[in-house]
C-alpha cells in the first residue's frame, strides 16, 4: 500500500519528498538546511553531485510504503532511469523545519 506524499506525518519531509517527485530543484533544494548532508548505502557523498545524478538528471521518482518515528523514517520503492526500481529507506534529520541530513539505502 501505498502513502500519498500529502499525507506523511512530518511537514519537512512532505516537502523533500514532493520537490523529488516534481524534479523541482529549486524547491528541493528550498527544503534543505544551507549545511545539509547525505548518505547512500552508509557512505557520506557529496549532497549536489548525488542528487543531480541519482534524482534530477536520471528522473527519480519516490512511492513510499510505509513511515515511522514521526515520518522521519520511510520505506519506499524508488526509481529512476540509472537503477530502474528498487526498496529502499530513507532517514530524515530535521532542523528548523528543514532537512539537515538524510540517509538512504536499499531496505
Amino acid at each position: 500500500m501505498t502513502i500519498q506524499i500529502d499525507k506523511l506525518s512530518d511537514p519537512a519531509v512532505r516537502t523533500f519528498l514532493s520537490a523529488l517527485n516534481a524534479n523541482d530543484r529549486s524547491a528541493f533544494k528550498a527544503a534543505l538546511t544551507p549545511d545539509a548532508t547525505m548518505a547512500d548505502d552508509g557512505t557520506d557523498r557529496d549532497l549536489a553531485d548525488w542528487t543531480e545524478r541519482e534524482i534530477f538528471s536520471s528522473r527519480g521518482h519516490i512511492e513510499v510504503q510505509s513511515e515511522k518515528d514521526d515520518g522521519r523514517t520511510v520505506v519506499a520503492t524508488y526509481r529512476n532511469d540509472t537503477w530502474g526500481e528498487m526498496r529502499t529507506a530513507w532517514r530524515f534529520a530535521v532542523r528548523d523545519g528543514l532537512i539537515s541530513r538524510f540517509e538512504t539505502g536499499q531496505a
